[in-house]
């Protein structure tokens, strides 16, 4: 029940589903029990009854302990019950999960989202499905409470390889929003007019649209933390090892943030990046 979490699970409310729910850190629950839901003390608990049990959580060891822990959800779930995690982890991770689920009696789509806080609150979340076209039909009532673009993209570990090719360009176009703004603040340009001269040409991003007006604002507030996207970029560039897939971009962009962690900036939205390019240029 964190960022994403609990506009998803208020979303489900809102289209009719029972939602039980369970959060390491017991008060965050609390909205979600303000809109309907019901909140349990363990994952074994909340998948009681369930017909379908969700995880979005921050990596893959976070993942199997809810799911396969000690007082983790398949200890509680009845057989058939289709397991949807909509973290972002890796792909190899995500097929072995999927595995273990089959061989208890388990179903397992993986589910991982794009939108950001924004397409959470809003219901309209990219997701990305990875898993049987059975399963995958079946749970298209639940995708359509929290998303709008639902994309079944192969079996498990499709849809989390296509999550991280999601996260180089998300990555590459805010590195060139971030440049653009320093060149502009060198040229003496007010950095507001560069998203609102370009949102509409050939520029224009989601980063432009909905990040750069945070930048122009000094507004580091996370809709996705600089220390989450790391671990993006993390599994981004151990994939890309995997299979030798050269991506200079990408490893500039995670050495950038990385400076940004080094600054204190971890819990700041991604968009810190401008900070990071700031130092990094002459002072005027």
């Amino acid at each position: 029940m964190g960022l994403m979490g609990v506009p998803m699970a208020q979303n489900l409310l809102k289209a009719g589903f029972k939602v039980a729910c369970y959060n390491r850190t017991a008060s965050k629950t609390a909205p979600v029990v303000e809109s309907g839901g019901h909140a349990c003390v363990s994952p074994k608990e909340a998948a009681e009854g369930a017909d379908v049990v969700i995880s979005c959580v921050t990596n893959g060891p976070d993942v199997e302990n809810v799911i396969f822990g000690e007082a983790g959800a398949i200890h509680g779930a009845k057989s058939n019950t289709i397991f949807v995690d909509m973290s972002t982890i890796a792909p190899a991770m995500s097929i072995e999960i999927g595995t273990r689920l089959k061989e208890k009696g388990f179903r397992f789509v993986e589910a991982p989202v794009t939108g950001g806080t924004v397409g959470a609150q809003k219901g309209t979340l990219s997701i990305l499905a990875g898993g049987s076209e059975e399963d995958f039909l079946e749970l298209q009532p639940i995708f359509a409470a929290m998303g709008k673009n639902i994309t079944r993209c192969g079996p498990w570990g499709a849809g989390q390889g296509v999550k991280l090719c999601n996260q180089i360009m998300g990555a590459m176009n805010l590195l060139g929003v971030c440049e653009a703004f320093s060149l502009a603040r060198g040229l003496n340009i007010d950095p507001t007019l560069i998203e609102k001269a370009l949102n509409a040409g050939a520029a224009s991003s989601w980063a432009l649209l909905n990040l750069a007006p945070k930048i122009a604002a000094g507004d580091w507030a996370p809709g996705f933390m600089v220390d989450t996207q790391q671990k993006d970029m993390k599994l981004v560039l151990e994939a890309a090892e995997q299979v030798q897939a050269v991506l200079p971009g990408s490893a500039l962009v995670s050495q950038l943030w990385r400076s940004a962690q080094a600054h204190g900036d971890g819990a700041d939205g991604i968009h810190a990046l401008d900070k990071v390019l700031q130092r990094l240029s002459r002072p005027k």
